[in-house]
């Protein structure tokens, strides 16, 4: 059954919803998994789990499809034409998307619609891409012509996160597709619905018959799908744990991975900055989406002669973020994804105050009767450490602020530096040469001078280290889901 049937509604909580299977609605094998919505903690519906035996099953459709309706080797305009017609039908559902994900993991309402509509957008993209990139003829070095043409690696296996299913599924899916590679698609345990829904819109562009299934469960079922010998690349984002033991399972296959991990990015504010500018957007690299995103700027480095008052702004800054219902369009952040979750952010602040951290700002659940049956956490800001206190290493992908301070350039770069990660890392300060020297010095795959969180789909993105392996968007993210081939023609 489609979760958007005219008229768009929400899963009925005994409804048991179907998987997408060779792109038809085909009723899960495994054990029923309940979705639980995390402002409230109701049940929103239920879903039937993949068995590997019918992750199988998915696998071989894709690999019939991507032979039988010759999906690689169409005229790259036909691909861009199906491409288009998705991102239409993504425009067209958005408000149920958000709806969807804004249920299942507690993001607003706002911010989903916003991530529904950038969404379209990055089909929309590699639409363009389709038409425009082009392959190669190297200049020969004999009696003969060369060409580099690019191929589609076969079946790909995409597995997206819970924090953000929307973009990250359009980030795997449209590339992929785009190279003409068919797609095993893994939905994360706890956002099912809203990424069967965004396959379901794929389906519905006219994307021949078996080139997309979206399958769902736990550990079996991802481990079903990535140690399948007739997978051509691995697409993970997610836990660098994760991703570590992903990349173990295909090393002796030599399969490709793209892995899109961890993050514990430093945002570094120096004394000639906008301070108020700069609290701001410190503010929302961290706390925006309750600081579940892999580029959150979690561990701040400010310049210590203007520490205190920096710390002032930041706080009015936090306090004003207004945390309440998903739904409430005056709700700045929601409450985390899951019970759990909330659980595991809590036990990292807790483990840092008894390590000698000072709580700044939050530190505990929010009080109110609007709060008490959701997985909340207030914005926390935790002072009185330094870089290598558990809090300021460790992931805890939660709205947790680390606040140091620092003396000289070369020491906070040292700092800065001094992590497993390499995701992404943010500057402000008014001079430019500063700006440089400490942008080229940082070991991110993104660095953001005098602004945090901005992203274009038309760039690459990825990470250094621990971080990662490849990079998603931009022509290199189409690339990354291609073989490149040399072909030599005598004279």
């Amino acid at each position: 059954m489609s979760l958007f049937a005219e008229p768009a509604t929400m899963p009925l909580p005994d409804r048991i919803e179907d998987l997408l299977i060779g792109g038809r609605p085909v009723a899960g094998d495994g054990p029923v998994m309940d979705v639980i919505n995390p402002a409230n903690g109701k049940r929103i519906g239920r879903i039937g789990t993949s068995t590997p035996a019918q992750v199988s099953n998915a696998i071989a459709l894709a690999q019939e499809a991507g032979r039988s309706t010759a999906w690689g080797l169409q005229p790259p305009h036909m691909r861009a034409r199906v491409l288009a017609r998705a991102a239409d039908e993504i425009e067209r559902q958005a408000d149920h998307l958000a709806e969807l994900q804004m249920n299942e993991n507690g993001k607003t309402r706002t911010e989903s619609r916003a991530q529904a509509m950038a969404a379209a957008g990055i089909f929309r993209y590699y639409a363009a891409v389709c038409e425009c990139i082009e392959d190669a003829m190297p200049p020969a070095r004999g009696d003969y012509f060369t060409m580099t043409v690019h191929e589609p690696v076969g079946v790909v296996a995409a597995l997206t996160p819970w924090n953000s299913p929307l973009t990250m599924g359009a980030q795997k899916l449209a590339p992929a597709l785009a190279a003409g590679n068919s797609v095993v698609l893994k939905a994360a345990e706890t956002t099912s619905f809203v990424t069967l829904a965004l396959g379901q819109c794929v389906v519905a562009a006219g994307l021949p018959e078996g080139l997309l299934s979206v399958v769902a469960g736990g550990v079996e079922t991802a481990v079903a799908l990535v140690e399948d010998s007739r997978i051509g690349l691995i697409s993970f984002t997610g836990g660098t744990s994760t991703g570590q033991s992903i990349a173990r399972g295909a090393a002796d296959r030599l399969v490709p991975m793209i892995l899109e991990l961890g993050g514990k990015s430093p945002h570094i504010v120096f004394a000639d900055a906008d301070l108020k500018a700069a609290a701001k957007s410190v503010a929302k690299g961290i706390f925006g989406g309750t600081g579940q995103s892999c580029v959150a700027g979690s561990r701040l480095f400010v310049e210590k002669s203007v520490a205190d008052e920096f710390q002032g702004l930041l706080v009015a800054e936090a306090e004003g973020m207004r945390l309440g219902p998903p739904s409430d369009p005056e709700s700045v952040l929601g409450p985390l994804a899951s019970f759990a979750h909330r659980d595991r952010v809590e036990d990292f602040v807790r483990r840092g105050v008894e390590a000698g951290g000072e709580i700044l700002l939050g530190g505990c659940r929010p009080e109110g009767e609007v709060f008490a049956d959701g997985a909340y956490y207030q914005p926390t800001i935790i002072g009185g450490m330094d870089n290598s206190a558990e809090v300021a290493q460790e992931e805890i992908f939660g709205p947790v602020l680390c606040f140091m301070t620092f003396d000289g350039e070369d020491d906070l770069i040292a700092d800065a530096n001094n992590s497993v990660y390499g995701l992404a890392a943010g500057i402000w300060t008014n001079d430019y040469r500063k700006a440089w020297r400490a942008a080229r010095a940082l070991e991110a795959g993104t660095v953001w001078i005098n602004t945090y969180k901005q992203l274009s789909i038309a760039a690459p993105f990825g990470g250094f280290k621990l971080s990662g392996l490849g990079r998603e968007k931009g022509l290199q993210g189409l690339r990354a889901y291609q073989q490149a081939k040399s072909l030599y023609w005598a004279c």
